[in-house]
C-alpha cells in the first residue's frame, strides 16, 4: 500500500480531516471557508500522537525492543523495524493501525465522522 493510501485511510479512521491537507507539503492550505495545516502523521510526530490518541492505540516497543508496535480493539498489531530510524518506524506503526481501522469502515470518503469520539 503506498503511503498516499495510508494516509488517506488513516484521515478516514481519525475522521474531520479536510482531502486537500492530507499528505501536502508542509505549510497550511484553504479548505472551503477555513484555514487548515498539512496533515502527515508518517512524518509529523503531533499528527501521529494525536491520530494514536483519537483512535486509542497503544504503542511501544516489542519485547526485544527493535519494532515499533501500535494496535487498538479494532486493529491487528502493527510492526516495524526500528532501524535506522525508530521515529519514523514508530509513526509508520500508528499509520498502518490507523488506515486499518479506516478500511474496516467501508466506503470512499475519508472526511466524514471520527472514529473515536474526543
Amino acid at each position: 500500500m503506498s503511503d498516499c493510501e495510508l494516509l488517506e485511510l488513516a484521515a478516514k479512521a481519525h475522521g474531520g480531516i479536510p482531502a486537500a491537507v492530507v499528505g501536502a507539503e508542509p505549510g497550511y492550505y484553504w479548505c472551503g471557508a477555513t484555514c487548515a495545516p498539512q496533515w502527515n502523521p508518517l512524518t509529523d510526530d503531533g499528527d501521529a500522537l494525536r491520530l494514536a490518541v483519537r483512535l486509542r492505540l497503544c504503542i511501544g516497543p516489542n519485547l526485544d525492543g527493535d519494532m515499533a508496535v501500535a494496535f487498538g480493539d479494532d486493529c491487528p498489531n502493527m510492526t516495524e523495524p526500528y532501524a535506522p530510524n525508530p521515529y519514523a518506524a514508530t509513526r509508520r506503526a500508528i499509520v498502518r493501525a490507523a488506515a486499518e481501522i479506516g478500511r474496516g469502515m467501508g466506503g470512499s470518503n475519508y472526511g466524514g465522522e471520527p472514529h473515536a469520539q474526543d
